[in-house]
């Protein structure tokens, strides 16, 4: 059993102490630091990845020439990062910001694509960029069918940190006036092509429910803050030399960095939360140098885990002791539980016949957003709560078999008719069988215990996902599609890369980890931000929330310690 050792006051003890420790660089942990350093509090930032410096990032201008297998992973990319390689956004020109999983592995019992940033910035450099705010047809979910446990808070109670983040993060989109999908602070939205356009107006005569927006992203349509409007590549997944994307490397960062109040430590494996049994508080946390592979100790007041919801959740669990002999702060045995992720559909598509005397100019950076319309007043069909579509149309080259010569050059000039194809995103249930659990016989490279994942999507997921090819197929024949066709099957957990809910927050520590305020319910100066709070998923990307969450918490931390 681990053992609760106190530590000394030395002259290193006071040189390694700060206000506060934000552990993880991410979308969640940039908001934590910015906000931590604005307030006056003395910040140390804990990150396991590689440096990375805006705006130097090594392939951001590079031609697809310029790359020996033109984009493609090679045999020792997928024989490095095998479950990395499961997901589509890890690609030859941005492959250094993944992990390595021969260096990190841990055990699935059932499949989970477990997709890593290992840099600064994690996947804030990485991630699609929707931006969506939850409503109470989310946060009421769970109450009103009995799943899982009630949110502590309501719309009302995060509507105000959603205006403050995206005034700073910058959003472009529309005020579409879509009950369950409320409205923010937007730039001006990007805009639909022709197809999309029509596509659009014949959804809106033949569904009365249902609505096609342009996607809220965030990727500026105007400058601010220092950073650059889209330049349209859509090279966002290399990183964006302008800053026209949201990224803690482009902008929380850089203004934690102003206060003169942050320090960054990159290369740091946090292995466990320091717990003072006669204080009943955290004062720190134990980190290991991953070049040196030394342990040193950091203290604080305050301590915020925005590693990622699995890699806060390993930091948990593996922080044991005599008061915690199944992890920090979890009597309800709730931490690892309820681990949910969103499913996705494989892409539907059609051939949308006529506009062949029209193109496109750029390449939009996000796409069309159709919100979820389902099970809205009781009713539902096989499944309860619902899902949203992503997706746009486009043209590919006409003669896509021709690969080689003159040939090539000529087919290349050619566009080949409209295709426009969607991808569904669905809600997952929270399962209390859905876990991840401390594995201490399998060790990473740094002789750390490594986690077990044990996560599958059931009958309501599977049911939701049919239903959801099946729709679309419907809404692609009415808009006056051709050659409709759609790939069978749901993702595995992990892969829609909205990995949340394993530290969730409650209205009772018996059946939760958190309070209302992100705040453990048993340890009070640790605060958990990223996606392990979640207590429901709700259908569409939950990056928006994750940073609304943790402006809030943070503030009522600072005053807390006032």
């Amino acid at each position: 059993m681990p053992q609760d050792v106190p530590h000394l006051s030395t002259k290193a003890t006071a040189q390694n102490t700060y206000d506060a420790i934000v552990v993880g660089s991410g979308i969640s942990g940039g908001w934590a630091a910015k906000e931590l350093c604005e307030l006056g509090l003395k910040v140390l930032m804990l990150e396991r990845g590689k440096e990375v410096h805006h705006p130097n990032y090594p392939t951001a201008t590079l031609a697809p020439w310029d790359f020996p297998h033109r984009e493609s992973l090679d045999r020792a990319d997928r024989e490095r990062s095998p479950i990395q390689a499961r997901h589509f956004s890890y690609r030859e020109d941005n492959k250094h910001f993944y992990i390595d999983d021969r260096e990190n592995p841990y055990e699935e019992v059932k499949r989970f694509d477990w997709i890593r940033g290992d840099v600064v910035g994690g996947r804030s450099l990485l991630w699609g960029r929707q931006c969506y705010r939850m409503s109470d047809l989310d946060f009421e979910a769970n109450v009103r069918q009995g799943v899982g446990v009630d949110w502590p808070i309501r719309y009302r109670d995060i509507a105000p940190w959603y205006d403050h983040v995206e005034k700073f993060i910058g959003v472009s989109g529309n005020a579409d006036g879509v009950p369950h999908l409320p409205d923010g602070h937007y730039q001006p939205p990007m805009a639909f092509n022709c197809v999309e356009e029509y596509f659009t107006t014949r959804i809106a005569a033949k569904y009365a429910d249902r609505r096609v927006i342009m996607g809220r992203t965030a990727n500026l349509t105007q400058p601010v803050q220092g950073r650059g409007q889209c330049q349209f590549r859509n090279l966002c997944h290399r990183g964006c030399p302008y800053g026209a994307y949201f990224s803690t490397n482009a902008s929380t960062l850089p203004a934690a960095f102003a206060t003169g109040r942050l320090t960054l430590r990159s290369g740091s494996l946090v292995n466990k939360v320091l717990y003072d049994n006669d204080a009943q508080r955290a004062t720190g946390v134990e980190v290991i140098d991953r070049e040196t592979g030394k342990t040193v100790e950091y203290y604080a007041r305050l301590i915020f885990l925005n590693a990622a919801t699995l890699a806060t959740t390993f930091i948990l669990l593996n922080s044991r002791s005599h008061r915690w002999p199944e992890g920090l702060g979890n009597s309800s045995g709730q931490i690892g539980r309820n681990l949910m992720d969103h499913h996705k559909s494989n892409s539907i598509t059609g051939i949308m016949p006529g506009f062949e005397d029209k193109y496109y100019y750029g390449r939009r950076p996000t796409g069309l957003y159709i919100p979820r319309w389902q099970n809205f007043s009781g009713e539902h069909r096989d499944y309860i709560r619902g899902y949203g579509y992503e997706g746009s149309a486009y043209r590919a080259r006409a003669h896509p078999d021709v690969s080689i010569g003159a040939a090539l050059k000529e087919a290349a000039t050619e566009p080949g008719p409209w295709t426009i194809s969607f991808k569904g995103y669905g809600e997952c249930l929270p399962y209390a069988d859905n876990r991840v659990a401390l594995n201490t016989d399998k060790k990473d490279k740094w002789g750390r215990n490594t986690l077990s994942v044990d996560a599958e999507f059931r009958e309501n997921e599977k049911a939701m996902n049919k239903d959801m090819i099946v729709a679309m197929q419907e809404m692609l024949d009415a808009a006056g599609c051709k050659d409709i066709s759609a790939g069978a099957g749901i993702s595995f957990p992990g892969n829609a890369n909205h990995e949340m809910g394993t530290a969730r927050m409650g209205r009772d520590q018996k059946t939760s980890v958190l309070n209302g305020f992100n705040q453990m319910h048993e340890v009070p100066n640790v605060f958990i931000t990223d996606g392990s709070f979640m207590t429901s998923s709700g259908p569409a990307n939950p990056s928006l929330t994750y940073m609304a969450m943790t402006a809030r918490a943070v503030h009522y931390a600072v005053a807390q310690l006032k």
